[in-house]
C-alpha cells in the first residue's frame, strides 16, 4: 500500500524549499550563465539537502515509522568500486559516441578552456600543458572530488532513493522508476530555466532532464536497491556529479545539449541501455 500521506509530506517540504531558495535567487538576478555569484553557488549546493531534511521532517514529525526505512548503510565495499570504474566508462562511451556522430568534437588543446580562463583575468603563463592537465583532471574527477560530490550527492539520495522509491516501489517496478525519475528531473525546473544544463532550450531543457534523470535513475536505483543502501546511491550521484561537471565538459566544451554528450539524447539513451540490462539480470525483486 502507498503511503501517500508520507510521499505528499515528502514532496511539500522537498519543493517548498528548493523553489522557494532558488526562486529568490532568481529573483534577485542569479543565473547559471557566465561566472554566477558565489553566494548563489553555495545555496544552491546547500538545497542538494532539501529531500535529505524532507525526508527527516516527514518521519520525524508526520509518519513516525523509525529512519531504518531509508537504508542508510554501507553495506558491501564492492559495488562503490565497481561504480567508481562503470560510470567514468559510461561517460567515455557517451562522449565517444557523440564525436562519431559528428555532434561535437574534442578540444585538445583546451583553446576554449585558457581563453575563458584569461577572459577571468587569470595568469595562465604556468599552466602545464594539456597533455599534463587532462590526465590529472581525469584522475581527480575519479580519486578526489567523487567524496565532495558524493555527500552534496547523498543529500538528494537520502530522500530520492532512500524514501521516496521505497515509498513508491508498491505501484510496481517500473511505475516507481518512472515517478522518481520524472520527480527528480522536475524538482531542478528552476535552475533549468534560467540556464543549468540546457543553455537556451529553458522548455525543452526540463523535458530532457527529466528524461536524464528517469534512465540514469534505472541505473542507481537498481544498485541501491540490490544493496539497500542510500549511502551507495550518494556515491553514484557524486560520481556522475564528477564527471559530468569535470573534465568533459572542458574537453567537449561545443556540444549541443539537446542532442550531444551526457545531458542530450546521446547520454539519454546510454543510461537507459545500461538501466535496462542491469533490471534484465533479475537480481532485484
Amino acid at each position: 500500500m502507498v503511503d501517500r500521506r508520507g510521499i505528499l509530506s515528502f514532496l511539500a517540504i522537498t519543493f517548498g524549499i528548493t523553489y522557494l531558495v532558488e526562486g529568490l535567487l532568481i529573483a534577485s538576478g542569479f543565473r547559471i550563465g557566465g561566472r554566477p555569484a558565489i553566494y548563489g553557488q553555495l545555496a544552491v549546493a546547500g538545497v542538494m539537502w532539501a529531500p535529505a531534511l524532507a525526508t527527516v521532517l516527514t518521519i520525524k514529525f508526520v509518519t513516525r515509522e523509525g529512519f531504518a526505512v531509508t537504508n542508510v548503510r554501507f553495506g558491501s565495499w564492492r559495488p562503490y568500486l565497481e561504480t567508481a570504474l562503470v560510470i567514468p566508462a559510461v561517460f567515455a562511451v557517451i562522449y565517444g559516441l557523440t564525436w562519431l556522430l559528428g555532434l561535437g568534437r574534442p578540444d585538445w588543446n583546451l583553446i576554449q578552456f585558457r581563453a575563458q580562463m584569461e577572459s577571468l583575468g587569470a595568469d595562465l603563463s604556468s599552466m602545464p600543458p594539456s597533455s599534463q592537465v587532462l590526465p590529472l583532471m581525469l584522475l581527480a574527477t575519479m580519486l578526489f572530488t567523487p567524496f565532495i560530490n558524493g555527500l552534496l550527492g547523498f543529500g538528494e539520495e537520502l530522500g530520492w532513493r532512500g524514501y521516496l522509491l521505497p515509498k513508491l516501489m508498491p505501484l510496481g517496478k517500473a511505475r516507481a522508476y518512472v515517478l522518481v525519475g520524472v520527480i527528480w528531473g522536475l524538482w531542478h525546473a528552476p535552475l533549468i530555466l534560467v540556464g543549468f544544463n540546457y543553455p537556451g532550450h529553458p522548455l525543452l531543457g526540463v523535458l530532457w532532464m527529466s528524461g536524464l534523470t528517469t534512465t540514469l535513475g534505472v541505473y542507481i536505483n537498481e544498485l541501491s536497491l540490490r544493496y539497500r543502501s542510500s549511502i551507495l546511491a550518494g556515491w553514484m550521484h557524486g560520481i556522475f556529479n564528477s564527471q559530468a561537471y569535470g573534465i568533459w565538459r572542458l574537453l567537449f566544451p561545443g556540444v549541443n545539449a539537446l542532442w550531444g554528450g551526457v545531458t542530450g539524447v546521446v547520454g539519454i539513451l546510454v543510461w537507459l541501455v545500461l538501466g535496462i540490462w542491469l533490471m534484465r539480470r533479475g537480481d532485484v525483486g
